[in-house]
Order: C-alpha cells, then structure tokens, then sequence
C-alpha cells in the first residue's frame, strides 16, 4: 500500500497520524475503531475518576488511578467501537466519519463485535480490581451507554446524555473510597455533565452543516448563532456545582478559590473560540485535557487539605 492509499485510510482528526500510518491495516483500522489514535477521549473519561478519588481524601492513590486510566482507555474503546456499529449508515453520509473503518467497509461489523468483546474484557478486569459498591456502581452506567448512540436521533441536547454518561467516574471513585456524603460527589458529577456540555457542543461545531443535512440533532445545531453563549452558560454552571460540591465537603469559601484556574481556562476556551477557522474548534475541544488536569489539581487540595 502507497504512503498515499495509507494516509486515505486514517480518519481526518487522528492526533497520531504517523504512528498510526506505520501498522498494518487490520491493526490500524483496529487502533481507529478504538480511537487509540486520539487519546483526548480517555483523557476525558478518565479526570473524573481522579475527581472522585482525589476528592475522598486518601491521598493520591497512584495504583488506583493506574486501574482506572487503563478502564479508561478499554471502556473508552468499547463505547466508540459499539459507537461506530450502530452509527455506520449515518456515518458514511457525514464528511468527516465517513473514512471511519466501518463506515468505509474496511471492518466488518462481525469483526467490530469481536474486537468489543476483547476490549470489554479488559474493562471487566479492571471492574473485578474494585470494591463491591464500586463494581454495582460502575456497571450501573451501562444503560447510560448502551443508549448514547441513539440520542442523536431523538434530541436535540445528546451532549447532556453523553454528560451523564461520559462522567459517571467521578461516583466509581467515589464509591471506591468513601462509599457516603454522596451530594458532594453528584454536585461534581452534575457539574461535569455541564462541562461535557459544553466541550462537546464546540466539538459538534466541526459538524453542523453535515449534520443538518443528514437530519443528526446536536446541541450546536441546537443554539444557532448563540453557541458561544451557551457554551459560558454551560460552563458557568460547572463551575457553580463544582463549587457547591466542595463547599459539601467541607464548609469553606477558601476552597473556591482552588477552581479559578479550570474557571480562567474554560473562559479562554469560551472567548477564543472561532466558529470560522475548521481547526479552531477542534483545538478548543483538545485542551479539555488541561481543564481537567486544573480541575483534579484543585479536587486534591480540597479533598486532601488538612489530611
């Protein structure tokens, strides 16, 4: 296969377009299944397991922490594989997923099954390194899961779904660790719903015009000309419920001070943002990353503070 045939077979926003372009083809259209190629996803699935563990106050876990990225990044793979087999005919029609290896008819939906299985396993193990409470509340996220692909066909808000879904960390760590005072972990989980809100709806900015063609609801659809202002409502609201679940933990205004950070960053995201420049948007949704890096940063001193 030509250096040429192998880059038209990795999907446009791959983060690791030369690693990837090095395998063969079964092994890259695997790795692209699984979204290993960008690694912004478990990024975004695993900062709300440290949210719930660093919050717990039981210091910082490192073996833990190393369980939970490798669910993670399993987890992460399964959702985006089962993803892309229940979305396969719309996405052929969107520009952007239409090269995805089920879509392009590279991978069977036999063999995407298959490669589901394997990762699910992998998140099973992970699953099995927890305790009993953890275990129920983890698998309680799958009907959340299973019911994501299908929210952009019947609403117009499948971000606020993906919220739930995508942050349901936050109460396995939580659980894990403390297992009571469980308003301070949903004031945090309902916050980062908001986040995810609003991270997704400039990530949907890629795909409006798409979208409105092929009859897929989003939240950037959704707000038109307003997407900026929803987005800062979205992430006001984060900050909000953050806040009111550190206050939970422990009755202290001091502690509020420890969001401004993630607060400045997402305000940056928020004033920065260009709906006009195609790669803008994708830059914007990227450094996520670091709103979550700020955001654990800040539930480590909350949690730990005075330990």
């Amino acid at each position: 296969m030509s250096s040429s045939d192998s880059a038209d077979t990795i999907v446009p926003d791959s983060e690791h377009r030369g690693l990837i372009a090095r395998l063969p083809q079964l092994p890259r259209d695997l790795a692209q299944l699984a979204r290993f190629d960008r690694p912004i996803g478990w990024w975004l699935l695993f900062w709300p397991c440290v949210f719930g563990v660093w919050l717990s106050g039981a210091g910082w876990q490192w073996g833990l922490l190393a369980w939970l990225l490798v669910g993670a990044i399993a987890m992460r793979g399964a959702g985006c594989v089962y993803n892309d087999i229940t979305d396969a005919e719309l996405d052929r029609k969107v520009a952007r997923t239409a090269s995805r290896p089920i879509a392009s008819g590279r991978v069977s939906k036999r063999t995407a099954w298959i490669w589901l299985g394997a990762l699910s396993l992998i998140g099973l193990v992970v699953l099995l390194q927890l305790p009993l409470q953890a275990q129920v509340v983890a698998l309680a996220s799958l009907l959340l899961v299973a019911a994501y692909p299908f929210m952009k066909r019947i609403t117009w808000w499948p971000q606020a779904w993906l919220g739930l879904t995508f942050n349901w960390g936050v109460l396995v760590g939580w659980a894990t660790l403390v297992g009571e005072n469980w308003g301070v972990a949903l004031a945090v989980y309902l916050g980062c719903a908001l986040w995810t809100v609003g991270y997704d709806t400039i990530y949907a900015v890629q795909d409006r015009e798409d979208d409105a063609l092929v009859g897929i609801r989003s939240s950037a659809l959704r707000m038109g000309g307003k997407v900026k202002q929803g987005v800062a409502l979205c992430y006001g609201g984060a900050i909000f419920l953050w806040g009111l679940g550190f206050w939970l933990l422990r009755e202290d205004w001091v502690s509020w001070i420890t969001l401004l950070p993630v607060g400045w960053h997402l305000a940056w995201q928020v004033v920065t943002l260009d709906e006009s420049d195609p790669d803008n948007p994708l830059a914007r949704f990227r450094s996520n990353r670091w709103a979550g890096f700020l955001l654990a940063a800040a539930c480590f001193v909350v949690g730990n503070a005075g330990v």
